[in-house]
């Protein structure tokens, strides 16, 4: 399995809706742990970041590194 390069202010699509019927989130930390917020209804999950990488459908919005 491939390790994904995920980064705060990255918009995803995961696999499976969130209640409220939308499927994008905004990571907001990375780490073993990661936390991602809901564009739709502003809801916050912290979440695995093994399982996160498995419910990640496509990746949508990009932001560029900082140096």
């Amino acid at each position: 399995m491939q390790i994904l390069k995920l980064l705060p202010d990255m918009v995803v699509e995961l696999k499976k809706p969130h209640p409220c019927g939308k499927r994008d989130f905004r990571i907001v930390r990375v780490g073993s742990v990661c936390r991602i917020v809901c564009l739709s209804c502003g809801r916050d999950l912290e979440i695995d970041r093994i399982k996160l990488e498995k419910a990640i459908k496509n990746i949508t919005s990009n932001v560029a590194q900082k140096d």
